[in-house]
């Protein structure tokens, strides 16, 4: 264990010290000027900014070279003394008790953060956790900065939540069409990142989403049209790396057109090699040209692209024959996380480090075991499988992202920037702004919207409430009320799920008749679902009915007698607030769908194509 006693972690706030980093002067010592090299725009620059990285890596032993290569979780609030359950658990996936035990022993180059792991409970803890895993990592001999990265793609996949600013997720942004809403969330995002001592975010997606039956991507793809993905790509990848955080494109070669959860099973892409050029291809190009740090692999088997049978992250004609040689990629990529189903149904987590190398990735993301998955890599490079030289090719590019981010030459985190960076009023009416120009109204007949308090006066919120995600306040049904009745309205919330019980519909339906109107929260509405009942028997009131879908935009062709439908693309606070104000009346509409929502009946036809949109 390396002597930690320079610095407290507590996570009860900010405890960095400028005096207790006695090694920060002697271990950057090399890298000083890095990051200004880096501005330079010549090939000079370029070659005097290689040249000090590769007197880094020259000096590395073999151990801390296969160190670097991997980005973990790790349990715990503090990098030094998380409470004893997040021990625990550490001890039984990564035999080790904390993130400093864990930098000790395997001199990891990135650390990933999740709420799951206790890593976020407010912003001046994860900035203390942040420093305390930097400490740990420069007082090891030859020490160098950890990138510390989140997925904080907002909308449905975030990391860290309030107080922390959350925006609206990336098909809410598609609907709203908006390039610099994209670089807007990117800089606003990212600035409140770094300063908790976040470096690399896993966003954004530039999946091109044409499946309404994909489970694992939907609203989290700015839609199912390439350019318009693109342009959005390119603007958020931007407006991340201006705030001084690297950016990931994922998931490539492309995760929009799957039926699979490679969370849980192994996808198969069947786009021909001419389908994907026109179609998965085009974000992803968009991203480089932006200048993208990071680019992420998906776990699907594309048999166009490489008929072997391997996943992409495994792939080497994909990984370095299209990406790197055929779209001149030479950015850092990383693996999606290796305990995912779709990576491991082929091999063993033994070989899919190895492998995974092999074929052109540079960061290995959370293995299973970190042990086995280190181990195997130390022991290929060993036995000759993979050469030392290959995983110096790796950790340049990784030392070339730390530079031009700034890492290597400050990795702290800024606590005392958080108060005025992190959700600050500005950041949140911005959200709020954003997320106004994305509601899409789909169907208004008979000018059943906007709603009037002095016409309904009384409003029933019922509906599904999916668990929120992470860090807004929820449930749906209860955010929608709530934002109603600060607008003028009395309203109430019913929460009747997902699957709402005959006894359930009839509760509802009795809760409508002292309602002047009725808001419907819908979530992912199938033909079967009792979500269908519910509506329809609540329409049969004769009350006014508007449905808000909280998810998926293709509810509304489950439900063709509704005559008011408004999507929101995602259940996050922000999100319902900005629908609640249209519903009022105090903003009119402006998204457009950026997905084409086809007939229930007929898939084969479009209800509503991709722009579609209504206005007051």
């Amino acid at each position: 264990m390396p002597d930690t006693s320079t610095g407290s972690d507590t996570g009860t706030g900010s405890t960095r010290r400028d005096t207790a980093r006695p090694s920060r002067r002697a271990v950057l010592a090399a890298t000083a000027g890095v990051t200004a090299a880096l501005t330079v725009p010549t090939a000079a620059g370029a070659a005097d900014t290689d040249r000090r990285l590769r007197a880094l890596i020259s000096r590395m032993t073999l151990e801390e070279k296969v160190g670097q290569l991997f980005v973990t979780r790790v349990y715990g609030h503090s990098a030094t003394a998380p409470d004893q359950a997040d021990i625990d658990t550490n001890l039984k996936e990564l035999g080790v008790r904390t993130a400093a035990e864990l930098i000790a022993k395997y001199r990891v180059g990135g650390i990933i953060y999740f709420a799951w792991a206790h890593n976020t409970r407010d912003p001046h803890q994860i900035a203390a956790l942040s420093d305390g895993i930097q400490r740990v990592s420069l007082d090891q001999p030859r020490g160098l900065p950890v990138l510390i990265a989140t997925d904080q793609e907002h909308g449905a996949v975030c990391r860290i939540g309030k107080p922390a600013t959350l925006l609206p997720g990336a098909m809410a942004i598609g609907a709203g069409r908006s390039r610099s809403d994209a670089r807007a969330l990117g800089r606003i995002s990212g600035a409140e990142l770094r300063a908790m001592g976040v470096h690399q975010d896993y966003a954004p997606d530039a999946d091109v989403n044409v499946n309404p039956a994909n489970p694992v991507i939907g609203v989290r793809s700015f839609g199912a049209d390439p350019d318009a993905v693109a342009a959005l790509v390119a603007a958020e990848v931007k407006g991340y790396q201006s705030a001084g955080v690297a950016a990931t494109a994922k998931h490539f070669p492309g995760h929009g057109d799957t039926s699979v959860d490679s969370h849980y099973g192994f996808p198969v892409i069947t786009h021909s090699r001419e389908l994907w050029e026109r179609l998965d291809a085009v974000p992803f190009r968009a991203a480089i040209r932006a200048g993208v740090d990071s680019v992420m692999t998906g776990h699907i088997q594309f048999p166009a692209l490489d008929g072997s049978g391997d996943p992409a992250t495994l792939s080497r004609p994909v990984l370095t024959g299209i990406l790197r040689e055929e779209l001149g990629y030479d950015g850092v990529v990383i693996t999606d996380s290796l305990g995912m189903q779709g990576v491991r149904t082929k091999y063993g987590d033994d070989r899919v480090p190895v492998l995974a190398l092999k074929a052109g990735v540079d960061q290995l993301l959370n293995p299973p075991s970190l042990d086995v998955a280190w181990n195997a890599v130390l022991t290929a490079v060993r036995n000759g499988e993979l050469t030392e030289e290959r995983l110096d090719e790796s950790i340049l590019r990784i030392l070339r992202l730390k530079a031009r981010r700034g890492v290597l030459d400050h990795p702290w985190a800024r606590p005392d920037r958080i108060g005025r960076t992190v959700g600050t009023k500005a950041h949140l009416a911005a959200a709020d702004r954003i997320a106004e120009r994305t509601t899409t109204l789909l169907v208004n007949e008979g000018g059943t919207l906007p709603f009037d308090p002095r016409r309904e006066q009384r409003v029933l919120v019922v509906g599904a409430d999916p668990a929120s995600p992470s860090g807004t306040t929820g449930p749906p049904t209860g955010v929608l009320a709530a934002a109603l009745t600060d607008l003028g309205f009395a309203a109430t919330a019913l929460s009747t799920g997902t699957a709402p019980s005959a006894a359930t519909v009839d509760k509802a339906v009795t809760a409508a008749g002292n309602a002047d109107a009725v808001v419907v929260a819908t979530y992912n509405v199938t033909a079967g679902s009792s979500q269908r009942t519910l509506v329809d028997r609540l329409l049969a009131t004769g009350r006014p009915v508007a449905v808000v879908a909280v998810r998926n935009p293709y509810d509304i062709a489950q439900l063709p007698a509704v005559r008011a439908c408004l999507a929101t693309y995602c259940w996050t606070d922000v999100e319902l607030r900005a629908a609640a104000r249209v519903l009022a009346g105090r903003v009119a509409p402006r998204g457009r769908l950026p997905v084409p929502v086809r007939r229930a009946d007929d898939p084969a036809r479009e209800l509503y194509p991709i722009g579609h949109g209504l206005t007051y």
